[in-house]
């Protein structure tokens, strides 16, 4: 017997499926979808959710130097000439070295926030910057729900579809 509904899709494209709208749920807070659909994205949602409660505070704040690029103030990297052994000028980025403190995750959240990775889509925003979902769940989704034991997603009927008369269904974070 299957443990999951198979939604009429192959393997490949239910996994690359129940994938795209787990991440648009962590995402957006909220999407809209059929009714089976909406019960297997909310199994795994809830899953990745107490996965994140879990482990949200297991971290330590870590101070490590940083060599980047000198910035100006318009944003764009300072260079200035230098000789090669040859003697023909160039132009050489001047580096800068930073402190900063940054997040280690311990062993056990690393785990789990890789378990999270296999589990939704990278994302990027309008700018092409990629966005952490993982960070995302730990640092503003998991706090919300650090007192609630479960039931982390609901879902809301809306009716029938036009087409097909399939149950169209709201599927939201609580």
């Amino acid at each position: 017997m299957a443990r999951n509904r198979k939604l009429g899709k192959t393997v490949d494209q239910r996994l690359a499926m129940l994938r795209t709208q787990t991440t648009d749920l962590i995402l957006n807070g909220k999407i809209t979808t059929t009714e089976a659909r909406a019960k297997e994205v909310k199994a795994i949602a809830d899953s990745l959710i107490s996965l994140a409660v879990k482990e949200k505070d297991n971290f330590e704040e870590v101070e490590v130097k940083v060599v980047r690029a000198k910035l100006d103030s318009k944003g764009n990297k300072v260079t200035e000439i230098a000789k090669s052994k040859n003697g023909k000028e160039f132009l050489k980025v001047v580096k800068e070295e930073v402190t900063e403190k940054r997040q280690k995750d311990m062993p056990s959240r690393l785990n789990a926030r890789r378990k999270i990775m296999t589990k939704i889509n990278k994302v990027k925003d309008s700018d092409g910057k990629n966005i952490d979902l993982p960070a995302k769940l730990f640092n503003e989704i998991a706090p919300k729900y650090q007192d609630r034991v479960g039931g982390y997603t609901r879902i809301v009927k809306l009716g029938k579809r036009r087409g097909d008369s399939a149950e169209i269904v709201l599927l939201e974070l609580v």
